[in-house]
């Protein structure tokens, strides 16, 4: 068997090996979650493992055994992944270009928002099915709850942490607001005279606090912000790594149509 062939093999076998624990863990989520934003995480996940599946067993079953349309088939979904990741990259990098942190005097956090972020991430969070899931999440995943546990902490050590963007937009009040230190997520409303619209939407409900807040959404597109862009790192270097499967996956179709044909070729 020729070394192209070989090499779509060996990867497509190790791809095979990488599908069954991720579709494994997709299916023991779905009989494991309870709320929403565990039941948001099933289907993509389970998604992945079949498609994965599905096209190291075309790659693996084309190249080895010689079935050229099954190799075929794993060329054509390898080029259109390409394409796909190239495309989502650079819409990574656009969509995350806008927004940034506002530095405050004598804070250790920075205040983020809303209208400083790409339409196209505002609109993801203003949608309220959307916006219901993430807060559920948010919630669930007890973001403030280290913030919580700190109320021994003063006024001027809770002003010189380096909060989270989550942290500062969803756990504390916007500092324009001006209300009341008693606790990170507890505070004295009083009376504002701040147009900001979060300042009514405080509550110091734990389970509530500015969950509902613009700021809370802007810290959650300010985290997507920076964790987009490090994907769209990594899908480079994995896009350059597709390329190369793809250029070796063509040798080896070449390969096979060269054999089926009869011809002798040299080894590529």
């Amino acid at each position: 068997m020729r070394f192209s062939n070989n090499l779509v093999g060996l990867l497509n076998l190790l791809t095979l090996i990488l599908s069954i624990p991720i579709l494994g863990g997709g299916i023991w989520l779905s009989h494991r979650a309870h709320t929403d934003c565990e039941k948001f995480l099933e289907k993509p996940i389970i998604a992945i493992g079949v498609i994965l599946l599905l096209i190291s067993l075309a790659g693996l079953i084309g190249s080895c055994c010689r079935v050229n349309f099954l190799l075929w088939v794993y060329l054509l979904v390898m080029f259109l992944l390409i394409v796909l990741l190239f495309c989502f990259t650079v819409f990574a990098f656009v969509v995350t270009n806008k927004g940034a942190g506002e530095a405050l005097d004598g804070k250790g956090y920075k205040e983020y928002r809303l209208g400083d972020y790409s339409h196209w991430l505002q609109k993801r969070v203003t949608n309220a099915k959307n916006w219901d899931r993430i807060r559920s999440c948010l919630v669930d995943g007890k973001v403030c709850k280290s913030l919580e546990n700190e109320t021994q902490t003063t006024v001027a050590e809770f002003y010189a942490k380096n909060l989270s963007p989550i942290q500062s937009g969803c756990c504390k009040p916007p500092t324009d607001c001006g209300f009341q230190y008693v606790s990170p997520t507890v505070w004295d409303v009083g009376t504002t005279n701040s147009t900001d619209s979060d300042c009514a939407l405080w509550n110091n409900n734990q389970s509530e606090l500015c969950f509902s807040c613009q700021s809370c959404k802007a810290g959650v597109l300010q985290n997507i912000k920076t964790d987009w862009k490090k994907v769209a790192i990594v899908n480079i270097i994995f896009l350059i790594f597709l390329i190369m499967v793809y250029t070796v996956g063509c040798c080896a179709f070449r390969n096979n149509r060269i054999d089926n044909s009869g011809w002798k070729q040299p080894y590529a």
